[in-house]
């Protein structure tokens, strides 16, 4: 067992982990923050993509032990930021969610490109995007998402 304190959407969280507990099943399980999706468990689909320290990450690859002393934002966070609360709007007005399952990863993952770089090329955000799968939509109403919050900057 490890002891660990970090943020979680602003708040501080301080519990005692198993050392083989992954980010993902600590947010979810632990924490009742179940907006986060497990996809494939190897990192490669995306949908569990968090914010930590300010990078998007693939929280299935993260032990919660790791992330002692980070600061963590999912998607349950988004509402409290005005450009999440933004991204989630348009997603939804420019059909940015089909099924949804890949939403939040990609909201996550979106987020962390606009906090890095306010205005990026349509080249950023598809690179942005690459460590996300969706399987419904062919992206174009996400990048379209995406590039209507540019619009309201």
């Amino acid at each position: 067992m490890s002891n660990i304190t970090l943020k979680v959407n602003g708040i501080t969280v301080n519990a005692d982990v198993d050392g083989n507990l992954r980010l993902l099943d600590f947010l979810r399980e632990n924490l009742e923050l179940t907006g986060t999706k497990e996809g494939c468990s190897v990192g490669e689909c995306g949908a569990c993509t968090v914010i930590m320290n300010g990078k998007s990450v693939c929280s299935c690859l993260l032990l919660a032990a790791q992330c002692h002393g980070a600061e963590v934002t999912t998607v349950e966070g988004l509402h409290r930021d005005p450009v999440g609360k933004r991204l989630q709007h348009s997603f939804v007005e420019h059909g940015g969610v089909q099924c949804g399952f890949c939403t939040p990863g990609v909201l996550m993952s979106a987020k962390a490109l606009l906090d890095q770089n306010p205005q990026p090329s349509d080249e950023d955000i598809n690179e942005a995007l690459e460590g996300n799968l969706c399987r419904c939509t062919g992206y174009q109403p996400i990048i379209k998402s995406i590039k209507a919050v540019l619009k309201t900057r």
